[in-house]
């Protein structure tokens, strides 16, 4: 299990990754070694997560989830395999926990009075101007 708050754990078993080739430079050691990993989470299946986190969870991860409903972290910044698994981990805690936090909810307010009379006089000044540009009624 890998704790991500004090209430919530991942299983190790909704994890699993991929190893494949790396893209980019790196010359022979890009084209024969598999150090890059993909990270495969699958948010549907996991029990260790409530329904409104996951739901979070989903919003955050974007392009990230598949319709299926498995969010996939690619890592390949490092050149080691271990590293780049360990960032795909890092990377998978830190979204679980953005979407732990509940978004604070947006309280309405009204313009203020000073704000209302500062549009008004402004609509004021434009429709006058617009006034001065319009032909007179007898074409002049």
């Amino acid at each position: 299990m890998i704790k991500i708050s004090y209430n919530i754990e991942l299983d190790e078993k909704d994890i699993s990754f991929d190893f494949v080739r790396s893209s980019g430079p790196g010359g022979q050691n890009v084209n024969k070694v598999a150090t890059a990993v993909q990270l495969r989470f699958d948010v549907n299946e996991s029990t260790g997560i409530p329904r409104d986190v996951k739901f979070r969870l989903k919003k955050l991860a974007g392009k990230r989830l598949t319709d299926e409903g498995i969010l996939i972290i690619q890592a390949s910044r490092f050149r080691r395999q271990e590293q780049n698994r360990q960032d795909a981990m890092d990377r998978l805690i830190r979204l679980v926990q953005a979407a732990l936090l509940k978004p604070k909810p947006r309280v309405r307010t009204r313009p203020t009075k000073a704000s209302r009379e500062r549009m008004l006089s402004s609509k004021k000044r434009r429709s006058r101007l617009k006034q001065l540009r319009r032909k007179n009624i007898n074409g002049e």
